[in-house]
């Protein structure tokens, strides 16, 4: 099982309006993390910021691929782009990856 991190921004006062979204996430988004392989989807937020973590049980490579061919994944985040700012590594359509500097079993 593979982990991914990632970080965004939210807009100014946009934090209640993107955790609103998130709490009505549509079934189609969950299918699709599901098809994916990622579980354990968290995310946190300090001041703006926004930090994201999911464990990728048939890889990175395999859930950067099924999301960024993905329709869905598309709408959402054109549905996200007025609360928050993400930047995508044009390699894998995807969010950039944070580097992992610890890890405690």
């Amino acid at each position: 099982m593979e982990r991914f991190t990632w970080k965004a921004r939210l807009l100014p006062g946009a934090k209640a309006e993107y955790i609103r979204r998130h709490n009505e996430i549509w079934p189609e988004m969950t299918e699709l993390l599901n098809q994916a392989g990622i579980h354990n989807y968290t995310i946190w937020c300090v001041g703006d910021e926004l930090f994201g973590y999911y464990e990728a049980e048939k890889g990175v490579d395999f859930a950067s691929k099924v999301q960024a061919a993905s329709p869905v994944v598309d709408r959402w985040n054109e549905y996200m782009k007025d609360v928050m700012i993400m930047e995508k590594d044009p390699e894998t359509g995807t969010h950039y990856q944070l580097e992992q500097v610890f890890f405690h079993p």
